[in-house]
């Protein structure tokens, strides 16, 4: 069933990072597209001594991990136009060689079954507490995905569905998969976790700020597929926009406003970040996570809400300017 599958890696200057996750979809025996975002690292010559085709992203338009995946998929099809199946990949991930198989099995049993993912881990959490928030982030249990939130770049997918819902969203510079899974659901089709390792990434975050423009992205997805998706069925973004405006701008906006009359008593207001870290806390503790890792985990959910709020104000700017651009972190 894996000779009916292709894979798509994108990538922008991954440095050491590219070889072996090409290598690892060569070893699993799928064909494959470089697909390069502009590098100027030699990335697209690392995937051409290893005989894959590039396609390397032309600057008028504004590079994206949608944009990339949606061109490598053009690509491979060219090259390989009876595939069924493509499997996308981040050049900064190691495939796991036995997923592709278990994903194609998944999408004969489930005829209905438009992506399939998998277990990612995080190569080295040991390497930063940015890196440790990633391995953390990638948790989740096996089953078939309604919270699209759950849903990664890393994945296998139904390339007559894909097609038939338009692929990924080039306007998304993130947050494209989520855009994608509500699609994806609102058509009739179904997505699925197996529980099986997928792949292995490696984040490399170890500044502060790196994290913070991560977050800041993270803010202009969220905004980005309320904008989309906030008013079908799924209620994509709904939640978790409103929990930002409140934390990250309605809160502190109040308790500025009222310091003066109060004579200082609305700074009793912030004592409500103390509530919500602990409804934070208790669930990750009861997810089972160590208490080290779910006040870590409380720690930067809370400083999330300010970063996440400036990515709301940016994408608010992009939209009215029409133009949207990468965020880049590393």
């Amino acid at each position: 069933m894996t000779s009916r599958m292709t894979a798509v890696v994108i990538g922008r200057n991954e440095g050491e990072r590219l070889e072996p996750s090409l290598r690892s979809v060569q070893n699993a025996g799928l064909p494959l597209v470089y697909v390069d975002s502009g590098s100027i690292d030699g990335s697209p010559a690392v995937a051409r001594q290893l005989d894959i085709p590039v396609v390397e992203l032309h600057p008028s338009r504004p590079f994206s991990a949608a944009r990339g995946r949606n061109e490598g998929l053009a690509e491979a099809l060219r090259h390989w136009p009876g595939s069924d199946y493509v499997l996308f990949l981040d050049g900064d991930c190691v495939l796991d060689p036995l997923f592709p198989a278990a994903a194609a099995a998944t999408f004969e049993k489930h005829v209905d079954c438009a992506i399939v993912t998998g277990h990612l881990s995080e190569r080295h959490p040991e390497a930063s507490i940015y890196n440790r928030l990633c391995a953390i982030e990638w948790r989740s249990p096996a089953g078939k995905i309604e919270n699209m939130n759950a849903l990664g770049g890393i994945m296998a997918a139904r390339i007559s569905a894909f097609g038939e819902v338009g692929g990924f969203n080039e306007q998304a510079i993130a947050g494209e998969e989520p855009d994608l899974g509500v699609r994806l659901g609102l058509a009739g089709f179904s997505i699925i976790k197996i529980d099986r390792p997928m792949a292995t990434h490696d984040a490399q975050m170890l500044r502060f700020s790196q994290w913070w423009k991560r977050a800041v992205r993270s803010g202009h997805a969220l905004a980005h597929r309320y904008a989309r998706h906030g008013r079908t069925q799924y209620r994509d973004g709904r939640r978790e926009l409103r929990s930002v405006l409140f934390w990250g701008f309605a809160l502190p906006l109040t308790v500025l406003i009222l310091l003066w009359p109060t004579r200082g008593l609305s700074l009793l207001l912030l004592g409500g970040y103390g509530l919500l870290g602990w409804r934070v806390y208790r669930h990750y503790s009861h997810s089972g996570l160590p208490r080290s890792d779910a006040l870590l985990a409380t720690r930067f959910i809370l400083y999330s809400k300010f970063a996440e709020f400036v990515g709301i104000l940016r994408y608010c700017t992009n939209r009215l300017r029409g133009r949207f651009h990468i965020i880049e972190y590393k």
